[in-house]
């Protein structure tokens, strides 16, 4: 598995509920831009439409090499995923107002997949409450470390 972005701007805006691996649908071009990592995840989100998952605002580069028939960087583009999974993402995301978030893009096996994640937002005092537990945290490690050293 070879990790092409990570989208680490929604772990610090969204708690994460599950996750789910869904395949892409793309042009020829695009997957090109992908291999050369011209690709941005930061903005981007994922919406359930006519019982379809289709991923917004997901910027990928046009092709250098690319002519005509090059691709619009930021089309709507279609996630592969299994009917019963659409149906109960489509059933939570409405009921509980839960966000679909996709949080990394990756090749397996030759194919470019997406780690889609059902989250929740998070306010103000929740991200300061995460920040203030991260910075205890490594200096408990700094302290420990030199700790070690005497």
């Amino acid at each position: 598995m070879k990790i092409i972005t990570d989208n680490r701007k929604a772990r610090h805006e969204y708690f994460i509920k599950e996750t789910y691996e869904a395949g892409l649908a793309l042009k020829g071009t695009e997957v090109k831009s992908i291999r050369n990592g011209r690709v941005n995840l930061k903005e981007s989100f994922c919406r359930v439409e006519n019982g379809e998952i289709f991923v917004y605002q997901m910027h990928i580069s046009e092709y250098e090499q690319g002519n005509r028939n090059n691709h619009d960087p930021v089309r709507p583009r279609k996630l592969l995923l299994h009917k019963s999974e659409i149906n109960k993402l489509f059933g939570i995301t409405r009921e509980k107002g839960l966000s679909l978030i996709p949080l990394k893009l990756y090749f397996s096996k030759g194919r470019v997949k997406m780690e889609l994640a059902l989250a929740q937002g998070k306010k103000l005092h929740d991200k300061r409450a995460t920040i203030a537990e991260k910075t205890a945290k490594r200096e408990m490690e700094k302290a420990f470390r030199e700790r070690q050293k005497m």
